[in-house]
């Protein structure tokens, strides 16, 4: 097994060890913790598969230059990345997979608690559902040509943005369920987040049938 496969099957017990303490109202800081754990592994698993890939040219510092927009570190990433499409074809698709396991228990289970409206959740699972099947009939997103749908779905900025929003939101609907803190502002993160989500998926479907 690939060590990024490895990274990415270790976020599943975690993701369901927080879905059961939500549902008990454990402590929410133990909560929150593995939920910034699950999305710091997301990292890990990208990285991992670049520095296998490159033979262990490409490590931490390299990921990370590239990451905060070194044009010369991030074409060399982006080399490789593609290269990981062609010897490891199940890779990217397995992080996708692990990705939606993860964001869909999530939005599950804040709407089995009342938190969500069944509405963003239904919205979510279709915008998912028709931009991953699409773009997995296209390739990756780092095959992505406009650039437009480059920026919004593919770039860092996009995708470390995305990434905090999730991360603040089921964060703080945590503090709503267990703690009690204003249902408003989680209604407010729910918005953007969804709005967010549907932006990035029309960018990724556009980019798929162009």
């Amino acid at each position: 097994m690939r060590g990024a496969d490895a990274v990415t099957l270790s976020r599943l017990p975690i993701i369901v060890a927080i879905v059961y303490l939500i549902l008990v109202k454990f402590n929410p800081i133990v909560t929150i913790l593995l939920i910034i754990l699950v999305t710091v592994l997301d990292a890990v698993d990208g990285m991992v598969a670049v520095w296998s890939s490159s033979g262990g040219r490409i490590g931490f510092i390299e990921y990370t230059s590239a990451a905060l927009g070194n044009p010369n570190m991030k074409a060399l990433v982006k080399k490789y990345k593609q290269g990981i499409s062609k010897t490891a074809k199940h890779g990217p698709r397995m992080d996708i997979a692990g990705d939606r396991i993860i964001e869909y228990l999530l939005w599950i289970v804040f709407t089995y608690t009342g938190i969500v409206p069944l509405a963003v959740l239904i919205i979510i699972v279709i915008r998912h559902s028709f931009a991953d099947a699409l773009m997995g009939a296209r390739g990756t997103s780092s095959k992505m040509k406009t650039r437009a749908a480059s920026w919004l779905y593919s770039s860092n900025a996009s995708r470390f943005a995305i990434n905090v929003l999730k991360l603040v939101t089921f964060s703080y609907l945590v503090l709503v369920y267990v703690s009690g803190y204003s249902l408003l502002v989680g209604y407010v993160l729910i918005g953007l987040l969804a709005a967010f989500i549907v932006v990035r998926g029309a960018a990724e479907i556009y980019e798929s049938i162009g």
